[in-house]
């Protein structure tokens, strides 16, 4: 292990020789003895002490402490006061130096040797802790985000160069302050120690009255104790990201209409092919859609319910006009040709990507509970919700409106028939559903 290197300053030759063999014979390295604190502080460009020992009353024209002060100031280098002097006066002058040791002559080796070797440790802990604040202060200055520190009291004690940026503040100008001076919404009076971090949005009025959106969030720290430390804040300007999400909404917002436009056209395209059904598509989606919001359905899902409603007999544009419009009872051959209508809509939109499943919805709203539907006699909860809740309306729509090959049944009828079914064909929230519509909260297709 390295011997520790002492720069002793003694006027007294007597004493500094006692003191350099001492030293020499407890393992220490004496560099050099001096008498002046003017030499003192010159010998620091040739020497490099790990800590020096100082007479407080020394020739020249500074004493110890005045060379102590300079030493530790511009150097750093820790400083044991070696004095026959222990009055008041002096004592309190040499506490402002802040020094690591203080013996009074005579002394004896093991004094020496301890007090030498409690400054060498502290010295050591006091250098370390000094390099990591430096290296935090360095990371504070140069990170991406604002950074306010406040003392146990709530007092701003720190600022980084771009807290001050945002902000508007000097940290001369904030010093002591509460953060609320600064920040009004800030979260600090809700952050408890030891607690978890809070993170939130909120607005910054800057010094000079200019208002930015910002991020923050703010960690309180205590000691073992559970005493308050202090809390830091970090927060970060999000104007990009406010102006990007409304960018983003924006875009959303058009292509959601350009998407309920093409979908429009589509059952509009379907009408045109079957004039006896016109309306047919948009009052099953009307229907579907007040039952999604009856039974609490997501905004989304219902969306989507009102999209699938509209284009649900997509498929009819493969069944000839003919026999869309024929007016008596059809072949069994040309209801089968109408059945491919649910695999004909699923196929055209399975290539599209939509924000909901519409091609699967199409092809399974003709399925019924039991499996006794079609195309793929699917049973219960393999049917999707939405195609359960289109066959219900469709049912009712159809039975309720006029076709070229029977009168309508009406309302009540169409409601009969799902109430009959309800658990066997027809989804039983789904039927509950659409009875409140109609009986309790007066919907109407018209």
């Amino acid at each position: 292990m390295p011997k520790i290197k002492i720069l002793v300053v003694e006027d007294e030759s007597l004493v500094a020789k006692d003191i350099q063999n001492m030293l020499r014979g407890l393992g220490y390295e004496v560099l050099d003895v001096l008498s002046t604190g003017e030499e003192a502080i010159a010998a620091l460009g040739r020497f490099d002490p790990d800590l020096v020992l100082m007479d407080i009353v020394l020739k020249g024209e500074i004493d110890g402490i005045v060379a102590a002060e300079r030493i530790w100031e511009n150097y750093g280098i820790p400083v044991i006061y070696l004095t026959a002097y222990a009055d008041e006066t002096t004592l309190a002058r040499a506490k402002v130096t802040e020094p690591f040791g203080y013996i009074l002559k005579p002394f004896d080796e093991r004094e020496l040797q301890t007090t030498i070797e409690m400054a060498f440790y502290k010295a050591r802990m006091d250098k370390t802790l000094r390099e990591r604040e430096e290296w935090l202060s360095t990371i504070l200055k140069s990170i991406g985000d604002g950074v306010i520190a406040t003392d146990n009291e709530g007092g701003i004690s720190f600022m980084n160069p771009l807290a001050e940026r945002l902000t508007g503040w000097r940290q001369g100008e904030v010093l002591k302050k509460p953060l609320v001076d600064i920040l009004p919404e800030s979260p600090a009076s809700t952050a408890a120690p030891g607690g978890p971090t809070l993170v939130v949005e909120n607005a910054l009025t800057a010094k000079n009255g200019r208002t930015i959106p910002i991020e923050q969030s703010i960690s309180a720290f205590s000691d073992a104790r559970k005493h308050s430390l202090g809390s830091v804040l970090i927060f970060r300007d999000i104007t990009r990201r406010k102006r990007a999400e409304a960018d983003l909404l924006a875009s959303r917002d058009r292509l959601q209409k350009a998407l309920a436009g093409t979908i429009q056209a589509m059952g509009l395209t379907i009408e045109m092919r079957d004039p006896y059904t016109a309306g047919h598509q948009r009052r099953v989606s009307k229907l579907s859609y007040a039952v999604g919001v009856d039974m609490g359905l997501p905004s989304d899902q219902i969306e989507g319910l009102r999209m699938a409603g509209d284009i649900h007999d997509l498929g009819k544009i493969y069944v000839p006009a003919e026999i869309l419009s024929k007016p008596g009872q059809l072949t069994a051959i040309e209801f089968s040709i109408i059945r491919t209508h649910s695999q004909v809509g699923y196929d055209i939109l399975k290539p599209i990507e939509f924000p909901w499943p519409l091609a699967t919805i199409i092809y399974q709203h003709h399925e019924r509970l039991d499996g006794s539907g079609y195309p793929n006699r699917l049973k219960g909860a393999d049917i999707l919700l939405e195609a359960r809740i289109i066959s219900v309306a469709d049912v009712v729509e159809a039975m309720s409106s006029h076709r070229p090959y029977r009168p309508s049944h009406g309302v009540e009828k169409a409601l009969e028939e799902i109430i009959l079914n309800r658990g066997r064909l027809y989804d039983p929230a789904v039927v509950d559903s659409c009875l409140k519509l109609f009986r309790e909260k007066g919907f109407s297709f018209d």
